[in-house]
């Protein structure tokens, strides 16, 4: 086990190959950026506008929590072996939505692991991307209010292209999708665009249950998709008064699209349940990833490694530590809004929502009998027993999912091992810290620096010595006396 462990014990001889190790947040790239350049960043930001707040509470917030997670002295829950009393500590998460890799990464497998068993019958799946002109993404960033107008507008022409490819469809019939709505690219640059898992095939109600009728989508409804999103996308923003005319009749005759992108390419068929939960994944991965950063210079400049070479050549971004802040606190979701949505049968009040997710898991096919859903299982607890919710995981069981290791088997014994104890008050933790031979004292967070042009300014201000003959006398002499 790790440092962390809760008593000294001899390694013992298993048979397991993998056992879990407590991460060490400390020590990471991110986490010493944070750490020694946050309020640095915060003094310069606030320098930059002293009457205002340039940097939103939300992303200060984010860091500053960010600074606690997985650090045990900031408390812990406590982990026992009924068998052996082999024990180990489990710091508490921040819960972060921008900055943490650790909790954006749980909170990815999460998200895919919901879909994939409780939401999303074993139907094919296609992934679909739009991204916009450069031109369009300025007003989406600054205004998010046209976010949902134009993901409406996308999502409509998916519907009417499925609809085309299912001849045998109803006119009642209604797709169902999920869209994850990023706003960062792989170059820590701010990308809004649009990743939409759409179930190839349409829902309808039938008189004994539900009814699926799957669609066969060409090159050409696809090109048509592209090409009518084009058009009221434009038109959405000139009815807006964000683009004039001109510019939008200008903008519907450019080539290649004009800067409207759909990519339908990726399709995960209805067997292949874990090629789903990794499309879904990629779907809900964080902003960044922490694994490509590096330290060019230790505390003076950093490496991020770049997932394809860009359209330059370059293959790595290198920053200083204050632009990486920057980047970041540019890419952190703003609070209060959806990272993922549900669209036609799978959205919250649809009424064969239902109906759909009870198949989550389950094949469907296109025959022509009603599917009728299966029964509820019957539960063993009493009538007043709340059925449980799926909306959420275990930290133990998303940990043996994405890594197959776990976390709570005795690495002595072999035994199960359970929480028993969340321990909060400081003085209980700095003793059982200080029993372990953990740090009792969180990180310490760097004070704000001055400018490095200070730094680097020579402050010797000792006069200079006149030179042993003085300037030639100039060649002309001219008066210089103020005449009125």
């Amino acid at each position: 086990m790790s440092s962390a462990a809760a008593c000294a014990r001899p390694a013992a001889t298993t048979a397991r190959t993998a056992v879990y190790q407590s991460r060490r947040p400390e020590r990471t790239v991110v986490y010493q950026v944070v750490q020694r350049h946050l309020e640095t960043w915060l003094e310069e930001s606030r320098g930059h506008d002293p009457e205002g707040e340039p940097v939103p509470a939300y992303i200060e917030r984010d860091f500053r929590h960010y600074l606690t997670c997985g650090i045990l002295a900031h408390g812990f829950a406590r982990a026992r072996c009924a068998g052996c009393g082999h024990d180990f500590l489990v710091a508490f998460a921040c819960k972060g939505r921008g900055v943490c890799p650790s909790c954006t990464t749980r909170r990815m497998a999460e998200t895919a692991a919901h879909l994939v068993d409780h939401v999303l019958p074993q139907v094919q799946v296609r992934q679909w991307v739009l991204s916009l002109p450069k031109r369009l993404r300025y007003f989406l960033h600054h205004d998010p209010r046209l976010v949902n107008p134009v993901l409406r507008i996308f999502l409509a022409e998916v519907e009417a292209a499925l609809r085309a490819g299912s001849l045998d469809a109803p006119s009642g019939a209604r797709f169902g999708a999920v869209t994850f709505v990023h706003r960062f690219g792989s170059a820590l640059n701010a990308h809004l665009h649009f990743h939409c898992c759409v179930i190839d095939g349409l829902f309808s109600a039938a008189a004994e249950g539900l009814r699926f009728h799957p669609a066969c989508l060409t090159d050409q409804a696809l090109a048509q998709v592209q090409r009518q999103t084009r058009r009221r996308v434009l038109q959405l923003f000139q009815r807006r008064a964000l683009l004039p005319e001109e510019a939008t009749a200008l903008m519907l005759g450019w080539d290649h699209g004009g800067g409207f992108s759909v990519d339908a390419a990726v399709r995960v068929p209805a067997w292949d349940r874990a090629g789903l939960e990794r499309l879904l994944r990629y779907c809900a991965r964080p902003i960044f990833a922490s694994e490509r950063l590096a330290w060019a210079e230790f505390d003076e400049r950093l490496i991020y490694q770049l997932p394809k070479p860009r359209p330059d050549g370059r293959t790595m971004l290198s920053l200083t530590p204050l632009e990486f802040l920057d980047h970041l606190a540019a890419l952190i979701p703003p609070p209060r809004k959806h990272r993922h949505r549900y669209h036609g049968v799978l959205a919250p009040h649809a009424p064969l929502r239902a109906a759909v997710t009870a198949y989550a898991g389950l094949p469907l096919d296109g025959s022509a009998d009603p599917l009728v859903p299966p029964a509820p299982a019957v539960s063993s607890g009493t009538a007043d027993t709340p059925p449980a919710a799926h909306a959420r995981y275990l930290w133990v069981v998303l940990i043996a999912r994405i890594y197959e290791i776990l976390p709570l088997i005795c690495p002595v014994c072999g035994s199960e091992m359970r929480l028993i104890a969340a321990v909060t008050e400081p003085e209980p933790v700095r003793r059982i810290l200080r029993h372990v031979g953990e740090p009792t004292l969180p990180p310490p967070v760097s004070p704000a620096r001055s400018p490095p042009l200070w730094d680097s300014v020579d402050w010797d201000q000792t006069p200079v010595t006149a030179p042993e003959h003085g300037e030639p006398a100039p060649e002309f002499q001219f008066d210089q006396t103020v005449s009125w």
